[in-house]
C-alpha cells in the first residue's frame, strides 16, 4: 500500500468531544467534520483547519413556527384495516391500527370530499351519503351495505411527528425531547418560512463550509402502527407528499383529478413492486418538478453565501429523483448517501450532475451497533468489502461515518479497523487517479421504472430487500462490482425508441405481475418482436425468476421461444416434459460446482431439445441456455448474492452476449477474486472478497496470466505496462 494521503474522509463529532475527535481524525486522516441528528459540533471547530459540514433540515425542528400553522403539516392517505360487515350497517375504527403520536386524522378538510369508503369485496366506492363520521372516536358508520363484504376507509391524516426524528428518538430513548413536527413547503406560510429561515441560518453560521441538506421537503413513506413499530416502509414512497393543495395543483397542471384510491392503491400504496399507473407516473413527475424548483431556491441561497450544497440521499429525499429529468436543475455540488452494500454504493456514485459523491459507511454510531454484546468492527469490515468492489467499478470521491463519535471511541478495535479502511480507500484513488476501469460489455436491466430507479430495483427499505425479493436483489449486488457497464431501461423506452444500439445483453427479472418483471406490458406485440429480433440478430437475453411473464395466448413466458423454457402454472399439466438431460462442461458453469437459487421458481421445464439444461434437480430446471438465431437466451430461477453466484452471473452474461473470448480481459479464476483494469493509469488490481487467504490465476488478457496469492480481504496492484 502506498503512503496514505490526508483527506477524502468525513468524521462525525459532537459538543465537548473536540480533543478526542482531533485524535481520531488524525488516525483516519480525516479532512472534514460533521454533525449528526441529535448532536452539535463543538464551537472550537470554527477555528480548526478541517472542512465543516452541517446537517440542515429545511422542514423540521421549528415547532414554534408550525404550532401556529398546524394546517400546513404534511399529510398522508391511509387505509383502515379491512372489516367484514355482519349486517347492513358497519362501524369502522379507521385510525385504530396507527400510532396516534405520529398520525392524526384531518378533519379540517371535508372528509366527504377527500375520503373514500370502499366495498373491497365488490371493488366499488360507497356513496358518501351512506356514511357518517364520529370525530370524537375516529369512526365511520356505513349503512345500507351488503353483509359479509369487506369494507375499508381511506382517510387523510396529518403526520404530526417527523418519522425519521421519531425513529431516532425511539431508538436512542431521547425521553422528554419535544417531538419535532414537519411542515409542507408547498403551503404558503411554510414556503415563506423555509426561505427566511435559510437566510437567517446562513447568516448565523459563517463557519460552515458545506450545507448538508437532510434532505429537502418530503419524507419517504414511513408509517408506524399503534405499538410504535414500523407498519409500512417504502423508501420510494410518495405517501407523505399528499395534501388537498397538492392534489389541486396537480389537477390544475394536468387536468386529472386524484382520489384517495390513487394513493391507497387497494392497500399497496403504490409500492415500487407495483406496475405504476399512469396517474402515479404523472404524480411523481409533478412532485419532482416542484421539488427541484423549490430546492433550487435554497441551493441558490447557499451558493450566494459562498458555501457548498450537499444532499443526503435519504430522509426527505422524495421528489429529488437523482436519476430523473429535473435533478440537474437543483444545482447541487455533492451527494451523500448511506452505503449498505455494493448496490447502494452504485446508487450513490452513478448519480450525475454533481461535482462529487460521498458514501456514509456503516455501522452508524448508535447504541444498536455499539454495545457490549456486539463487535462493530465486523460490520465495518463486511460493509467495506461489499462496497469496495463497486467503488473499483464506478469510483467514489469521499467517504465518512455518522452518529456519536464518543460512543465509537469506546471501541478501539473498531477505530483501528476504520483506519485500515480509510487508508485503503485513499490508496485506490492514488492508483486509479479517478479514472474508470475497462468494461467489456454493456448490460441493460429492463423493467417498468428504467433509468428513474437506477440501482434501486428490489430495494424495500434502504439496502434491505425482503424475503420475497432477495433472490433478485442479489443480481443487483452481483452486477454492482462486475466487469460490465450497467444501465437501466424501461419497457416504454423500447416501445418509443427501440433497443439501444450499444446493448450487448438485456436482463429482465422479477415475479409475475410486478413492475420488475413487467406485467401486462408483455402482451404488447411490439415489445416481444423487438426483443426477439435483438437476440436473433446476435444479442443476449438473461431472464431470472419470471421474465416476460404474463398468462397470455397459451404461454406464461412470452419469450418462451427465445429462452427454450416454460413454467408450469397449472395449465399445461397434461403436456409431457421430455427434456431433462443436463449439459456437462458448459462455459457458464465452468469452475462452479455449488448452486444456490434462493427461493427459486417451481415448475420450470424445457420446451425444446436445443435447450442446454445446466442445472436440474427435483424435476425442475434452475439454469439453462438456449440458442436463438445468432444470439443466446439464458434462464435462471433466482440468484441470491454470494461471490460464487456473482461469478455464475458474470459467465452467463458473457455467454449470452457471445463474448466468451472477452472474459479473460480482467479475470481471476477463483470466484472469490475479481480483477479491474485501469488502462489510463496503466494499473490493475486484484481483490480477495474472502476473509480467507486464497490462490488464484489472474488474466489480464487471453495470453497474459500469472499466479497470485492474496491474504484475506487483500487488494493487490500491478502494472499493465
Amino acid at each position: 500500500m502506498t503512503q496514505p494521503v490526508k483527506g477524502r474522509v468525513t468524521i462525525p463529532s459532537e459538543n465537548n468531544f473536540y480533543e478526542e475527535t482531533l485524535k481520531i481524525a488524525a488516525q483516519w486522516h480525516a479532512d472534514a467534520v460533521r454533525d449528526s441528528d441529535g448532536t452539535h459540533l463543538d464551537p472550537r471547530f470554527k477555528d480548526n483547519h478541517m472542512k465543516i459540514y452541517n446537517a440542515y433540515f429545511p422542514v423540521r425542528g421549528h415547532n414554534d413556527f408550525i404550532s401556529q400553522h398546524r394546517e400546513e403539516i404534511p399529510e398522508a392517505y391511509l387505509m383502515s384495516e379491512r372489516v367484514v360487515a355482519t349486517e347492513a350497517t358497519v362501524t369502522i375504527a379507521f385510525a385504530e391500527a396507527y400510532f396516534d403520536q405520529q398520525l392524526q386524522p384531518d378533519y379540517r378538510h371535508d372528509p366527504k370530499e377527500y375520503w373514500q369508503v370502499y366495498d373491497r369485496t365488490a371493488g366499488v366506492v360507497i356513496d358518501p351519503v351512506q356514511w357518517s363520521v364520529d370525530q370524537a372516536h375516529n369512526t365511520i358508520t356505513v349503512t345500507d351495505i351488503t353483509p359479509w363484504h369487506e369494507f375499508t376507509v381511506s382517510f387523510l391524516a396529518y403526520c404530526i411527528w417527523d418519522p425519521v426524528e421519531m425513529y431516532n428518538h425511539l431508538t436512542n430513548d431521547w425521553g422528554d425531547k419535544p417531538h419535532e413536527m414537519p411542515f409542507d413547503v408547498l403551503q404558503p406560510h411554510s414556503h415563506e418560512f423555509v426561505l427566511a429561515e435559510m437566510k437567517r441560518w446562513l447568516a448565523d453560521h459563517p463557519e460552515v463550509d458545506v450545507v448538508r441538506f437532510t434532505t429537502f421537503f418530503y419524507q419517504f413513506t414511513l408509517i408506524f402502527n399503534k405499538h410504535a413499530k414500523e407498519k409500512y416502509v417504502d423508501w420510494f414512497g410518495y405517501g407523505l407528499t399528499v395534501s388537498p393543495r397538492m392534489m389541486a395543483e396537480f389537477e390544475k397542471a394536468t387536468g386529472e383529478k386524484l382520489t384517495a384510491e390513487d394513493f391507497v392503491d387497494e392497500g399497496y400504496y403504490n409500492s415500487p413492486f407495483r406496475v405504476p399507473s399512469d396517474h402515479f407516473r404523472q404524480y411523481i413527475d409533478f412532485v419532482s418538478q416542484f421539488v427541484s424548483e423549490t430546492a433550487k431556491e435554497l441551493v441558490d441561497l447557499v451558493h450566494a453565501d459562498g458555501k457548498e450544497a450537499m444532499m443526503f440521499l435519504g430522509d426527505h429525499w422524495i421528489g429529488t429523483e437523482p436519476y430523473g429529468k429535473y435533478f440537474s436543475h437543483i444545482g447541487l455540488d455533492a451527494i451523500v448517501g448511506s452505503v449498505g452494500d455494493g448496490t447502494t454504493t452504485r446508487m450513490i456514485v452513478d448519480i450525475p450532475h454533481v461535482r462529487y459523491r460521498e458514501g456514509r459507511f456503516l455501522p452508524y454510531f448508535f447504541p444498536d451497533s455499539f454495545n457490549e454484546h456486539n463487535d462493530p468492527s465486523i460490520e465495518a469490515k463486511q460493509n467495506w468489502i461489499q462496497a469496495r468492489r463497486a467503488i473499483l467499478r464506478a469510483g467514489m470521491e469521499r467517504m465518512g461515518y455518522g452518529g456519536y463519535l464518543s460512543l465509537a471511541a469506546k471501541f478501539p478495535k473498531f477505530v483501528d479497523t476504520v483506519t485500515q479502511i480509510t487508508d485503503e480507500f485513499r490508496d485506490i484513488h492514488a492508483h486509479t487517479q479517478d479514472t474508470k476501469p475497462q468494461s467489456n460489455l454493456r448490460v441493460y436491466v429492463l423493467n417498468q421504472w428504467g433509468k428513474l430507479r437506477s440501482w434501486q430495483a428490489f430495494t424495500v427499505a434502504h439496502a434491505i430487500p425482503n424475503k420475497g425479493s432477495y433472490t433478485y436483489y442479489g443480481v443487483m449486488e452481483a452486477l454492482s462490482g462486475m466487469n460490465v457497464d450497467v444501465h437501466f431501461l424501461s419497457f416504454q423506452d423500447i416501445l418509443k425508441n427501440g433497443i439501444p444500439n450499444d446493448a450487448d445483453v438485456l436482463l429482465n427479472m422479477g415475479d409475475e405481475g410486478t413492475a420488475y418483471s413487467g406485467g401486462d406490458v408483455w402482451q404488447n406485440p411490439q415489445l416481444v418482436a423487438a426483443i426477439n429480433a435483438f437476440v436473433h440478430q446476435g444479442g443476449g437475453f438473461v431472464g431470472i425468476g419470471d421474465p416476460s411473464a404474463v398468462r397470455y395466448q397459451g404461454q406464461f413466458f412470452q419469450l418462451k421461444q427465445l429462452l427454450g423454457v416454460e413454467r408450469e402454472v397449472g395449465y399445461t399439466l397434461s403436456y409431457d416434459k421430455y427434456f431433462t438431460e443436463v449439459t456437462k462442461d458448459h462455459f457458464i458453469t465452468q469452475g462452479i460446482d455449488q448452486f444456490n437459487w434462493g427461493e427459486s421458481k417451481l415448475g420450470v421445464y424445457s420446451t425444446d431439445e436445443a435447450t442446454q439444461i445446466l442445472e436440474y434437480s427435483n424435476g425442475e430446471i434452475h439454469l439453462s441456455a438456449h440458442p436463438f438465431g445468432q444470439g443466446q437466451g439464458v434462464y435462471m430461477t433466482g440468484l441470491p448474492f454470494s461471490f460464487l453466484n456473482a461469478r455464475l452471473l458474470m459467465r452467463a452474461i458473457y455467454y449470452a452476449a457471445g463474448a466468451t473470448d472477452r472474459i479473460t480481459q480482467g479475470y481471476a479464476d477463483n470466484p472469490a477474486c475479481e480483477v479491474s483494469l485501469f488502462p489510463e493509469t496503466h494499473q490493475y488490481c486484484v481483490i480477495n472478497n474472502s476473509a480467507e487467504a486464497v490462490d488464484t490465476t489472474v488474466y489480464l488478457n487471453a495470453t497474459s496470466k500469472h499466479a497470485v496469492h492474496l491474504a484475506g480481504n487483500a487488494i493487490e496492484w500491478g502494472s499493465l505496462k
